[in-house]
């Protein structure tokens, strides 16, 4: 029997407005969006969202799920119930897992996985090394997000740090090429100035100056100019600093762009003077950087020099974070409150909700050409999210989901929550709980 949902009264946010009105859920689809929807099937599940928003599910781009090979952290399975909680209902993966996916084969091996665990969309982006072109090249661009590049320190041989090599790759495909911008030998540089000044004991707030605003421009401006050169079609992993926005342009429509910008969650909402407070738990990289440059970022996205904002959800154990700055990893996990993060700024006047259904929904698909997603419109996947703008909760050990158990914004207290999320038409998460429904697909690509 075909699932069927009606969706009464919502706020639905879509293409820039905000409109109140009703969307029939049929099987897989949004099969209808009206002002008033009667529908009187017996099977057919009702839900009144009156005075809450029904937004597309989110897209995040880029999320670190950690199998295989790092499965003490997280696993798709555990990551993707947290993703759908949180409004999220597709992702795409990053390459740096173990073995790293750099060959057509392991990248296949992690969708069999996410094939039989995942509870949200998935895709998983292609690994790009020194001396793998011939793998790359072999990757089908209908059903695999992207090539992914570390022009900075990864997890196992990442490090893209040829020039020619990276020209070849740029010069080669015609698949986009999303790349994590920070110059190795800056880093390096600047590490050794904090040695020789704390030993092995260097402060977790001096991180965004190891990690510099240099480091990051240096790099991201090398990948701009070599798409430029090549019209290789590249997209830019989180930013995270002032001066890097004016490589970017927003005179251009998103769908024309050859080079488009991200920025994640923990760059918008922390700045250097919270590592006092939270330390290695938003120790990152890229690194949070000053009050200034976050200022920067939201002016930015707002004004579309930015077009996409994601997690790079990164989960590792407590007892990884809790070391000392130098042995403790860089990355925390998101998925679960990212959305309501961006909500809890549109009650603080910051941003509207239809920007950040644009950025968090709209802009993915377009940038990553996703098929029948990102939208409420008919005949598109029913991937939605229900959010009450007013029931406020704060986030504490027992409702994190993360296999990890911690989050950066443990303590906080959120205005809205996600009340429901869809994903091809089927109900996954209600009354605060995720159902042991796996309705998720590999996504596809308009290309």
């Amino acid at each position: 029997m075909m699932n069927t949902v009606l969706i009464k009264n919502a706020k639905i946010v879509n293409e820039g407005r905000i409109f109140e009105g009703d969307v029939l859920i049929e099987g897989e689809f949004i099969k209808e969006i009206a002002q008033s929807i009667s529908h009187k099937s017996s099977n057919c599940k009702v839900i009144d969202a009156e005075g809450n928003f029904l937004i597309p599910g989110a897209i995040d781009d880029q999320v670190h799920f950690r199998e295989p090979g790092l499965t003490h952290k997280g696993t798709i399975a555990s990551e993707s119930r947290a993703a759908v909680a949180g409004g999220i209902t597709s992702f795409i993966e990053q390459p740096n897992t173990v073995p790293n996916a750099i060959t057509q084969e392991l990248l296949e091996q992690k969708y069999l996985i996410a094939s039989q665990s995942s509870y949200a969309n998935y895709s998983f982006m292609m690994g790009g090394t020194n001396d793998n072109l011939e793998e790359i090249l072999k990757t089908n661009p209908k059903n695999v997000a992207g090539i992914k590049l570390f022009l900075g320190s990864s997890t196992g041989n990442m490090l893209v740090d040829n020039e020619a090599t990276l020209e070849k790759i740029f010069s080669s495909t015609k698949m986009l090429i999303a790349v994590h911008c920070e110059d190795e030998a800056t880093i390096k540089a600047n590490l050794e100035k904090y040695k020789a000044e704390f030993g092995d004991d260097i402060p977790v707030t001096v991180h965004h100056l190891i990690r510099s605003e240099e480091a990051c421009y240096i790099s991201s401006s090398k990948a701009i100019a070599l798409a430029k050169k090549t019209g290789a079609r590249l997209h830019v992993f989180h930013l995270s600093t002032a001066k890097e926005m004016d490589l970017f342009s927003n005179k251009i429509p998103l769908a024309e762009k050859q080079i488009t910008a991200e920025v994640c969650i923990h760059h918008l909402w922390f700045s250097n003077e919270d590592y006092a407070t939270k330390g290695n738990f938003i120790k990152w990289n890229p690194a949070v950087k000053t009050a200034a440059d976050r200022d920067a970022l939201w002016t930015a996205l707002l004004n579309d020099t930015i077009d996409v904002i994601a997690t790079d959800h990164a989960p590792h154990t407590l007892e990884e974070k809790s070391q000392k700055y130098l042995s403790a990893p860089s990355g925390g996990p998101l998925v679960q409150h990212a959305v309501v993060a961006m909500f809890e700024a549109f009650h603080q006047g910051k941003i509207s909700v239809e920007k950040i259904v644009q950025k968090m929904c709209h802009n993915p698909a377009i940038i990553f050409k996703i098929e029948k997603r990102g939208f409420i419109k008919e005949g598109y996947y029913a991937d939605l999210a229900i959010v009450n703008p007013s029931k406020p909760w704060s986030v504490s050990k027992d409702n994190i989901l993360y296999q990890c158990g911690w989050s950066p914004f443990e303590g906080t207290n959120f205005k809205s929550r996600i009340s429901h999320t869809f994903v091809n038409g089927q109900l996954v998460f209600e009354n605060a709980k995720v159902k042991e429904i796996k309705a998720a697909q590999r996504l596809l690509f308009d290309r």
